[in-house]
């Protein structure tokens, strides 16, 4: 399903592919990809068992996409092990893994959409136009159920940090 009018890109109205996911009901099924020593797969089954925030960006190779994925890695090392936390974009695994490398992301992995764009769809975020995600935040409890959602209306703005966190916090 196409959803049109729900963001912008620099001020132009873009088209956002497949379903809303809503609050209260189960995060998608999703693979994503990785390296690490090589290639490797990250699934929702992975992350089963604590609370997780999927923080989403066009590209890492962006600056506000590179602000947002360096200020969640800082604010997620004081909860350490007790949740999980990934950006999601369609770079390229190797490119994900330099930026993490250049740039000290420990806090956070990344994975990749690069292969089909499903989780984009799955989860509603692929822009049409761009091929690229939009900038999003969900936030996950342990069970996988999602608790907190956000579609940044324009997509070159940052998130609602302090409302992410605060959802990751309080989900179990």
């Amino acid at each position: 399903m196409a959803r049109a009018g729900i963001i912008t890109f620099k001020g132009s109205p873009m088209t956002l592919l497949g379903n809303e996911v809503a609050v209260g009901s189960a995060a998608p099924e999703f693979t994503l990809h990785f390296f690490e020593g090589g290639l490797k797969t990250l699934t929702k089954a992975d992350l089963a068992g604590k609370p997780t925030l999927l923080s989403i960006v066009p590209s890492l190779d962006t600056g506000v996409c590179q602000i947002q994925t360096k200020r969640f890695n800082q604010e997620l090392g004081a909860l350490g092990d007790s949740v999980n936390s990934v950006t999601v974009s369609r770079d390229l695994p190797f490119a994900q893994n330099r930026f993490c490398g250049a740039e000290d992301v420990k806090q956070m992995k990344v994975g990749s959409d690069y292969q089909s764009g499903k989780f984009g769809e799955d989860f509603g975020v692929m822009i049409d136009e761009l091929k690229l995600h939009a900038r999003s935040v969900f936030v996950l409890d342990s069970q996988g159920k999602v608790v907190y959602t956000e579609i940044v209306p324009e997509v070159t703005n940052e998130p609602n940090y302090d409302a992410a966190l605060a959802a990751l916090k309080g989900a179990s």
